[in-house]
């Protein structure tokens, strides 16, 4: 570390035991963590350092009622309190369910979580339930924020860290970050922050062959055979200037970017070999993305005024091997028997997906609150986003034939080419009253509308398709997207989230809450044509929670029993040519408990846990009808009890740090351990085979797999003097 900069362990002297304040701004004030009747859990600077977080997989570990499914970098989806339907990743399915938010502004795409890297941040929140009130759409079963340290005005400081690693069964990595915070003049300063982190692969792409029925066409992976073959290279920085207006107002402009380049794939095949694929076409990914934001903050007599606009963009180009789909059609459907050249004769079918992806997101919002010592005291404003996607994902055989191929793109058997818009204004406010110098009652309300929409084409050429893709075009290209349109749909609804909460402090260091709050996703258009969109879903959840210190602070203890009711929640699954469709699948039921406790028994020893239980269950028969439908004589793909996918039943995690001199030096050990029990990958029990007509029917839960349980465990040690640590 560069000098100016406090080593992140550094032992305070012999004395009280009480823990630190945990200052938040969940309900966009800033206030103690004990007085905000919200299930949340903070993970601050401290102990971000003291945990080794440097990324998105880092921190989720130590969230118990959040999860994740991950595709690799930047392609994650986040879950809370059991609110998942599926594993579907796709660029024309539902918006999430979770939002995340930098500092201000809303980062969520629903080509998955942004995959910041974790360094000079001041905190991670994670605000559990519906935060549909002051966080809108994609805050329906929770909220997660990541807040930046801020230009200190007046200050010089700045630090540096550097780290080597080697991982075993794989390669060696490396990483380095610092930041510097400089002042410029009595008014103003800038912070400047950048990193460079090179991750090591692990998974082997060995040799392998395959042969097709159809053909009899043999191919080999020769030209890609590599060991580590998913290393990450990812570099990035922030600047942020802070301007001092006058007393009570200040200015923020910030600008954050960051670029990733990962190689292969983030799973493997047993039937290969532990940590090994055979694969057979490029693979490889490139992200890359920015965020450039405004805030302003100040005083209107006794008003407090915040306006926050961000524009974010976002491309993600990439490159994937199609083989095992290719290989499964040819097996169950012979479609090897099409794939030719110009002069008639059969070619390798494999494909390689080429993806190009870009996300642009503006937001802005302007919000007014009242001086939070009165009695009664509000928040209220206004809030507008547009989030466009356009979407291109080129499915490729070399050599194919051009009365096969889609017009005007060489060697495509398939191509999605759109463009969808997702715009949504809300206007919020939330308003408290004490009831009693020690009760207090608060009440919100956002009303919202949206309009989303997907335009442009999907499918295949006329030549190969008589019923999917060109021959079904009603128009020129959209956008100039695709050879032709056969996709233009549009949807729109307003409705309102509510929240009502009553909070009774027993005495300053003891609070309990009771919550009756809701949240909501919108709806949105199917990429298969032939279908009617997809509706809205709702969450409604009551709650009762504490917040409680005792001992003289020395010990905290916080928690929340939930009951969430699910409705016509919406669930994306492989329809006919393995078209992704999403359907209101009907009403789930969550029931839960989510706690954590910190106890300091003496000054250099802190043990802390967190721990949440979810029960998460399918409160009807679905068998892919919308919701009032009967499922009377149809297959039951999912029967009512079912568990809902990804959310295990019980995930926790506990730390123990001991922090002591050691010869004239400040030096710590740390264990950390986390547990998560099982988890199903998908809802369906059964699921419909592509491209048959009637629908047959499979059986999947079991092939796609139960996630089993599993326990990581972390230790470390460390000493620090003066300004440098290790």
């Amino acid at each position: 570390m560069l000098a100016g900069a406090a080593p992140a362990f550094a032992v305070e002297p012999a004395g009280s035991t009480s823990l630190a304040e945990v200052i938040v701004t969940a309900q966009k004030r800033t206030e103690n963590v004990q007085n905000v009747p919200v299930s949340i859990q903070v993970l601050g600077t401290q102990k971000l350092d003291a945990l080794n977080i440097k990324d998105f997989n880092d921190y989720i570990k130590f969230l118990p009622s959040v999860v994740y499914q991950s595709f690799g970098p930047g392609l994650s989806n986040v879950y809370m309190r059991g609110v998942a339907a599926d594993n579907q990743s796709n660029h024309s399915g539902s918006l999430p369910s979770v939002g995340t938010y930098l500092d201000e502004a809303p980062i969520t795409t629903t080509g998955g979580a942004l995959d910041i890297h974790v360094y000079d941040i001041a905190r991670v929140e994670s605000l559990s339930g519906p935060q549909g009130t002051l966080y809108g759409a994609s805050s329906e079963a929770g909220t997660i924020r990541i807040i930046t340290n801020q230009p200190q005005i007046g200050v010089f400081t700045g630090a540096y860290d550097i780290q080597g690693n080697t991982v075993g069964h794989g390669g060696q990595g490396y990483s380095g970050e610092g930041f510097v915070n400089i002042p410029l003049g009595d008014k103003a300063a800038i912070r400047l922050v950048g990193w460079g982190e090179h991750d090591a692969g692990y998974i082997d792409n060995v040799p392998g062959t395959l042969t097709f029925p159809s053909s009899g066409i043999t191919v080999d992976n020769r030209a890609f055979v590599k060991n580590d073959y998913n290393d990450v290279n990812t570099y990035g920085g922030r600047a942020a200037l802070k301007f001092d207006l006058g007393p009570n107002w200040t200015i923020t402009p910030s600008i954050i970017a960051q670029d990733e380049k990962n190689n292969g794939i983030f799973g493997y095949e047993p039937s290969v070999g532990d940590l090994k694929v055979s694969h057979f076409r490029p693979e490889n990914q490139h992200d890359r993305w920015y965020q450039a934001a405004l805030t302003v903050q100040g005083k209107i007599s006794d008003f407090d005024v915040t306006y926050a606009a961000s524009h974010m963009d976002r491309r993600l180009d990439s490159s994937a091997d199609y083989t095992d789909y290719s290989f499964f059609y040819d097996q169950v459907f012979g479609s090897g028997a099409y794939i030719h050249n110009d002069a008639g004769q059969l070619i390798d079918p494999t494909q390689t997906i080429i993806g190009r992806d870009r996300f642009i997101k503006d937001s802005h919002e302007f919000r007014i609150s009242s001086a939070q010592g009165n009695r009664f005291r509000f928040t209220a404003g206004v809030f507008y986003e547009k989030q466009q996607h356009y979407i291109y994902q080129n499915y490729n055989i070399n050599n194919l034939g051009k009365d096969i191929t889609v017009t005007g793109f060489p060697n495509t058997l398939w191509l999605t080419d759109q463009y969808r818009q997702d715009e949504d204004f809300a206007t919020f406010g939330e308003a408290s009253f004490d009831l009693r110098p020690n009760l207090t009652l608060t009440g919100g309300i956002r009303l919202y509308t949206y309009d989303n929409s997907l335009a442009g084409f999907y499918g295949f050429s006329a030549g190969y398709s008589s019923h999917t893709g060109e021959s079904q075009c009603f128009g020129p290209p959209t956008r100039g997207l695709g050879p032709c349109t056969n996709l233009n749909k549009d949807v729109s609804q307003s409705g309102e989230t509510h929240k009502v909460n009553l909070t009774w402090r027993i005495d300053p260091e003891k609070m309990v809450y009771a919550t009756y709050s809701t949240g909501f996703r919108p709806g949105g258009v199917n990429r298969n044509g032939n279908l009617g969109p997809y509706q809205p879903d709702y969450l409604d959840n009551y709650e009762v929670g504490w917040k409680t210190s005792w001992l003289d602070s020395s010990v905290r203890w916080n928690g929340a029993l939930f009951y969430e009711k699910w409705k016509d929640f919406q669930f994306s699954y492989l329809g006919l040519n393995s078209l992704t469709v999403v359907n209101n699948a009907g009403n789930a039921r969550i029931l839960g408990v989510e706690s954590d406790a910190t106890w300091r028994p003496i000054r250099q020893f802190t043990v802390n846990g967190a721990l949440a239980y979810t029960d998460a269950t399918l409160r009807n028969d679905f068998c892919g009808l919308s919701p009032g439908e009967s499922c009377v004589g149809q297959v039951i793909q999912a029967p009512k009890g079912t568990q809902l996918p990804v959310t295990p039943k019980f995930k926790a995690n506990g730390t123990a740090r001991y922090e002591f001199q050691a010869a004239g030096l400040n030096a710590y050990l740390q264990g950390v351990v986390v547990y998560q029990s099982s988890s199903w990958s998908d809802l369906l029990i059964q699921a419909p085979v592509p491209s048959t007509n009637p629908p047959r029917y499979v059986p999947v839960r079991g092939a796609l797999g139960l996630q089993q349980a599993y326990t990581t465990a972390d230790f470390s040690a460390g000493i620090s003097h003066a300004n440098w640590s290790i």
